[in-house]
């Protein structure tokens, strides 16, 4: 009993002294935090208002980021790279918008931004109780995991009914818990307005991504519009601009060490809240398997379009993405190492499974908790070899189309609250649309490759994990030539890179593309109850996970006697802190801004460093306008902070003490990315493109005077 005294003591003393700072704040628990003791100028509720205006109302999702209003004609700033797939979409090898960059001089000539939608939040509410309402104690896992889906799609589907026009989606905040119902409006024409040359948008590319110090120009514009009585339409150029409710003000004045700042937006997903067994599985397992498969398959597309432009944009979108992940992985894998997270989680378990047995009812209720969540990844590892493979197949285009006209064909036949998501009627528009978006980028000698390599470790997968429906092709005396064979034949006959096949596709049943004997459709079709039989196991293992993990909330709650903030999982967040430096490694500091010097430092006239020769000159003429610091002598490129933040977050405003515009997120320190799992004020940083080199980028570079003049910025500067 001493012994797990000192234990809950030395953890309670872990619990008081955590660094205050942490914390994805769900917005609604902002009045909760000491903003005014900690730097903040404005009244919180000058932030978030539930009865009227604030500064929310200028918060949007762009894509999978976030983007923020700066003018009261829908103007939107985001990151460079979160408008990086509508970039290369509207891109050839003749009009290179990717490399060269985009400038509208008048709102006519600005261009779609494909496959891009800006949502908005309206609303949201806790529905908890009536989520929890549709489970019982009785219920297997699986049946628990299949009741709260419907009742997560009955509420959504209610909800939209009741709101024409909305979107309505659950968010789970705690496991197993807690759900709160948002309601969004999707503005569905975004266009582009600026879009700086890859040269600047993406200087240092993949070699200084997730790097500090860092002097990557990561922003761009776009403009959101809406029919011309105010409601969301598709593209027309009868469509008028957006007027948002909020917008944010510009600070071109930027911000210094030690200033105090926030960020709003949408991040991610963090699994602060998951045990040592899952954290154990991702170090062991997913991570490497992943990051490996990655940097073989952007080294496979980097070499297809080294010699062909048309065929590099392609594949341009997906190597920017398939690298983040890759790089990301390599960091959260180095930190998880570094850090020794598993057994500190481990440690941190023994403490809290010694604190259930020290009580008969708390031993009765939760003695076996977290020995069944270990049970549950148990299970993964058991098949993670073949799991991996089949979902990691889907590299490969025309099978990742055959199964989605396969699957489609299947849950099309059913009700439409028993179909998978991407099937229901609300989101099957939007399903098409991506099914087309890949027709659009197949380049099929790259395809042949990575269906090769899939194959081949298929082939080596062990005797306990085969998949029968691939025998004929892998498990023979010479995997290598089969695989060759199916492959040529495959290809030579299958039609499903035809956008009028594929979309005919969709139309038909089961049965009916069974009669097609499209090479690609029959591997699916011979795949399928194995993908099916998987998605089972991993309902049952989400139900299972989401009754423990409620549990485990629970316990830990009584255990530590504080509350935990809920995990990033892509709602509205709050987050604070300093411009700050830190100290990566022994005798090591980094400033936390960086300037236009380092830019030209760092140039080398070959990508990823190739500063275009405007800007050097600009450099060289100290041509800075009003943009230079007054401490620094030059213009500010990035800046460093030790605010919380996760993927999603790109894009999002950093604000000052006055709720003002100074900075966009775009990327964490090398040794932040293990934020996902952990948060330290010794190694958490993240990293924004300062506001002052957005607007001396616009203005100075791309002689967008307008955009500037349009956001409140003076278009008359005496010192330049």
């Amino acid at each position: 009993m001493r012994r797990f005294s000192a234990i809950l003591a030395c953890c309670l003393a872990l619990a008081v002294q955590a660094a205050p700072d942490e914390g994805m704040w769900p917005i609604s628990d902002i009045h909760k935090l000491p903003l005014k003791d900690k730097g903040l100028l404005i009244d919180p509720a000058a932030i978030y208002n539930p009865n009227g205006a604030s500064l929310i109302d200028a918060i949007v999702m762009v894509g999978g980021c976030t983007g923020s209003f700066v003018s009261t004609e829908g103007l939107i700033l985001t990151n460079h790279h979160c408008a990086y797939g509508a970039v290369t979409a509207a891109s050839t090898a003749e009009k290179d918008y990717l490399q060269n960059g985009f400038l509208a001089a008048t709102r006519g000539e600005e261009i779609p931004a494909r496959g891009l939608t800006v949502r908005l939040i309206e609303s949201y509410r806790d529905v908890s109780a009536e989520v929890l309402a549709a489970v019982n104690e009785q219920m297997d896992y699986s049946a628990r995991a299949r009741a709260i889906d419907r009742k997560l799609k009955e509420i959504v589907q209610t909800a939209e009914q009741a709101q024409p026009g909305r979107r309505a989606e659950v968010a789970e905040m705690f496991i197993g818990k807690t759900y709160v119902l948002f309601l969004y409006t999707n503005l569905k024409d975004v266009r582009l307005v600026y879009v700086p040359p890859r040269s600047i948008g993406e200087f240092g590319g993949d070699e200084d991504n997730w790097v500090w110090p860092r002097h990557t120009g990561d922003f761009s514009f776009m403009r959101a519009y809406v029919a011309p009585d105010g409601s969301p339409a598709e593209y027309s150029p009868n469509n008028v601009p957006y007027h948002p409710k909020t917008v944010l003000r510009v600070a071109p004045e930027g911000v210094n060490e030690n200033d105090f700042v926030f960020l709003l937006g949408y991040p991610g997903r963090t699994y602060r809240h998951q045990t040592a067994a899952y954290l154990a599985f991702e170090e062991k397992i997913r991570l490497p398997y992943v990051a490996d498969l990655y940097e073989w398959l952007i080294k496979t597309m980097e070499e297809q379009g080294r010699t062909d432009r048309s065929v590099a944009l392609k594949h341009a979108s997906r190597i920017k993405s398939l690298a983040n992940t890759m790089k990301n992985y390599r960091g959260k894998l180095k930190g998880l190492q570094r850090l020794g997270l598993v057994e500190q989680k481990r440690a941190q378990e023994q403490a809290l499974q010694a604190f259930i047995d020290a009580a008969a009812d708390r031993r009765q209720k939760y003695g076996t908790l977290l020995a069944e969540i270990t049970q549950v990844y148990d299970e993964m590892t058991a098949t993670a070899e073949r799991d991996l493979l089949l979902q990691h197949l889907t590299n490969v285009s025309l099978f990742r189309l055959a199964l989605s006209v396969h699957e489609a064909s299947r849950e099309l036949q059913k009700p439409d609250l028993e179909r998978l998501s991407a099937y229901m009627e609300r989101n099957f528009g939007a399903t098409r649309q991506n099914l087309q978006q890949a027709v659009t980028n197949y380049h099929e000698a790259t395809d042949r490759i990575i269906l090769q390599e899939m194959l081949l470790r298929a082939a080596r997968l062990p005797a306990n994990q085969r998949l029968a429906a691939l025998a004929d092709i892998v498990a023979t005396d010479d995997p290598q030539k089969s695989i060759a064979k199916f492959i040529q034949q495959a290809y030579a006959r299958s039609k499903l890179n035809d956008e009028r096949f594929l979309m005919a596709c969709l139309e038909k049943s089961p049965q009916e593309l069974h009669k097609l004997k499209d090479p690609f459709l029959t591997l699916a079709q011979s795949l399928y109850p194995v993908y099916e039989e998987m998605r089972q196991q991993t309902q049952r293992r989400n139900g299972a996970l989401e009754k423990l993990h409620g549990q485990l909330i629970e316990v830990k709650k009584e255990f530590s006697q504080a509350d935990f903030i809920p995990d990033a999982n892509r709602t509205l967040r709050f987050t604070y802190g300093r411009i700050r430096g830190y100290s990566p490694a022994d005798a090591v500091y980094y400033k936390p801004i960086t300037t236009l010097s380092g830019v030209i430092a760092k140039t080398t006239g070959r990508e990823p460093f190739d500063t275009p020769e405007k800007l050097i000159q600009l450099y060289r003429a100290k041509d800075y306008g009003r943009f230079a610091s007054p401490q620094l002598q030059e213009v500010p490129v990035a800046v460093l902070y030790n605010l919380d933040t996760t993927g999603g977050n790109s894009g999002s405003p950093l604000l000052n003490a006055r709720g003002e515009l100074v900075g966009v997120n775009f990327d964490r320190a090398f040794e932040a990315t293990i934020n996902d799992y952990a948060w330290s004020e010794d190694y958490s940083r993240s990293i924004a493109v300062d506001i002052r080199y957005v607007l001396w980028v616009t203005q100075k570079f791309a002689g967008a005077d307008h955009l500037l003049q349009e956001m409140g910025i003076a278009p008359v500067l005496e010192n330049d």
